[in-house]
């Protein structure tokens, strides 16, 4: 890992860099997937193909896009008692986390009498995206398409990649049924986000894209909202530790090596600390427990280019810093961890204590793991299932309240110079 300390000479200029660069928004990134996008719009089915064969190396005909019900049913048969314990515990927990998220319709009078409120009904057909790559993440389909069946959407479409042989993991298939897919694809990748936004002969087009992805699935939804309605830009991941002298350095490292390991490369992890002692205690056993990691290659990668051990002045510097980064996770391993907390403004989730690891949201908390990363923390919160439901407001006026309203309509129509406006309001108070 890299390591920067307050009074090294380049520290601002190194705190500049690491608070600005980010894999969302490289232009080579967005380039490619402005062109995928193209292509699919253009070509449709053909183009989703082609790009199945060149990324996922996976040759399949038109037919084959669609999971069937066989293959649902096959990984069901193999889903054996522990998958589904864990299922059940964490889809459990994710329900009940949602439940109580959930917006409720609400009518009040405003101050002339008029009947106002908002009505929250479930979108009709969402798109969720599932990664595959080198981990097939099984609980990110409890994560998503959870919400979605607790919102009440009726249509949940799910895209995923297959391996080289047109195959999805069963386990990611059976969690995926179970959590309340209708439809999935064995579709990856920015021509995933683009078929789910465009439309082609065989895939419908949605009405909102959710769900996490690598760098080039992030930017193909920037580059399609407005043509689609998109929920956040949850990347590769990313993990901010801020610790004292009551962390345990053993914990510490060990949350840095399971949030890097994912395998983009494109990860990112910072521990920041007040404590020279702490920095060298974490360095340490990120070396010591590195090799004992299946997914040590993976793991190296994203901690030389984006592992930061960093110490800091004081508390209120970390806390500072954590804002500037906006993680997608925080862990506070501090003494006062709730109070110094509620001074973290932009993380997509915090974690308090030495006994709260990252991977418990990852997996079974029951908040979802899809959060915003590459400093989108700043602007955008983490998946809730009210991001299923469309807000409609309603108005409703009898003559009454229109009457208490009329000066200050009219008033507003002649400033604008609206009189239409004006007229469509005061023709109903006419005899």
């Amino acid at each position: 890992m890299n390591v920067l300390r307050y009074n090294d000479n380049d520290f601002d200029r190194a705190i500049e860099r690491l608070t600005a660069a980010s894999s969302l928004f490289d232009p080579a990134v967005e380039e490619t997937a402005r062109g995928i996008i193209a292509a699919v719009r253009d070509r449709g089915d053909e183009a989703v193909l082609e790009f199945t064969r060149t990324f996922d190396r996976a040759t399949l005909d038109v037919n084959q896009l669609p999971v069937t019900k066989a293959e649902l049913m096959a990984a069901s048969l193999k889903a054996g008692p522990a998958l589904r314990d864990a299922v059940s515990l964490a889809a459990k927990n994710v329900s009940a986390f949602a439940k109580k998220s959930q917006r409720k319709n609400w009518t009040s009078k405003n101050a002339q009498g008029a009947r106002v409120g908002e009505k929250f009904d479930a979108f009709q057909r969402v798109g969720i995206y599932i990664p595959g790559g080198t981990a097939p993440l099984v609980s990110t389909a409890l994560m998503t398409i959870t919400l979605a069946r607790v919102a009440g959407c009726p249509e949940i479409v799910v895209f995923t990649p297959c391996d080289k042989n047109g195959v999805i993991n069963p386990a990611l298939l059976f969690a995926a049924k179970s959590a309340g897919a209708t439809e999935i694809y064995r579709v990856g990748g920015a021509q995933a986000i683009a078929a789910m936004a465009l439309g082609t002969r065989t895939i419908r087009p949605v009405q909102k894209i959710f769900g996490p992805g690598n760098a080039y699935v992030v930017a193909a939804k920037r580059l399609l909202f407005g043509r689609v309605s998109i929920d956040l830009l949850p990347g590769p991941s990313e993990l901010l530790v801020l610790a004292d002298d009551t962390a345990d350095p053993k914990f510490a490292a060990a949350d840095l090596l399971a949030q890097a390991e994912h395998g983009s490369g494109h990860e990112r992890v910072w521990f920041v600390s007040t404590s020279a002692k702490m920095i060298r205690a974490v360095e340490h056993e990120v070396k010591k427990q590195l090799p004992k990691c299946s997914r040590r290659e993976f793991i190296e990668r994203a901690l030389t280019t984006n592992g930061w051990l960093i110490q800091v002045k004081s508390t209120k510097d970390a806390v500072a810093l954590a804002n500037r980064l906006a993680p997608e996770h925080c862990e506070i391993m501090m003494k006062d961890a709730r109070k110094i907390s509620e001074n973290v403004l932009t993380a997509g989730a915090i974690f308090l204590g030495n006994n709260s690891p990252t991977v418990m949201g990852d997996y079974v908390a029951g908040p979802s793991h899809t959060l915003p990363t590459g400093g989108a923390g700043a602007s955008f919160a983490g998946l809730t299932v009210d991001q299923f439901q469309r807000r409609t407001s309603i108005v409703k006026y009898d003559k009454a309240a229109l009457r208490k309203s009329r000066k200050a309509v009219e008033q507003f129509a002649a400033m604008e110079g609206l009189d239409a406006h004006g007229r469509s309001a005061t023709i109903r108070l006419k005899k």
